[in-house]
């Protein structure tokens, strides 16, 4: 049986399973919150770097307006890929791992987290659409004191504020679309908004 102290073991297991040795760890500290890290994996063979949360699943997602949070409540932890590293997305990704614990507001496949300033020093994206799990990292799942709990690993696709507005208006499956007919490399750091 796990115990809360063994979450985040276990989370970082799972991802080194996945993604071989980290290659960088960061850790960062909001007033009120603990802290979370972001592991960098890779470049992989295939020059792919990945980032990932560590933390965020410390904690189960609740539902805002319950008064008491079920321990066994849905947990999460962050995924960004990209063909470039691009380190100073480490602040940035931990603000997006706080939201939970922050704002009280579990984070799904397909939200919109929004941060309001470049995801990365000098990037034009200020926002993610978050994806589904389950493509680069499978479930993982806890046996508790209090019963069964679910980590599941959220990837993460930049967007523009361009592409954010499209997204409130039109729907995060039709910005999916307009990526895949304009031909977006959603793992491009550099890459140009998409048409829409």
């Amino acid at each position: 049986m796990d115990t809360e102290d063994d979450v985040l073991a276990r989370v970082e297991g799972r991802l080194v399973e996945a993604f071989g040795p980290e290659t960088g760890r960061a850790a960062v500290t909001f007033l009120g919150t603990e802290t979370i890290e972001i592991l960098r994996f890779g470049a992989d063979p295939t020059g792919l770097v990945r980032y990932a949360t560590l933390g965020m699943s410390r904690t189960p997602m609740g539902d805002p307006t319950a008064t008491v949070v079920d321990p066994t409540g849905p947990r999460a932890e962050l995924l960004l890929s990209m063909r470039r590293p691009r380190d100073s997305v480490a602040r940035r990704l931990a603000v997006l791992a706080a939201v939970p614990s922050v704002e009280g507001a579990p984070v799904v496949a397909g939200a919109a987290l929004e941060i309001g300033e470049p995801l990365w020093d000098g990037a034009p994206f200020t926002a993610v659409l978050v994806g589904e799990p389950g493509g680069l990292v499978d479930d993982l799942v806890l046996e508790l004191a209090a019963g069964r709990s679910t980590v599941r690993f959220l990837p993460l696709l930049p967007m523009t504020p361009d592409e954010t507005a499209f997204k409130r208006v039109h729907g995060g499956a039709e910005l999916r679309q307009r990526w895949l007919a304009d031909g977006s490399d959603l793992r491009d750091p550099d890459r140009r908004p998409a048409r829409l």
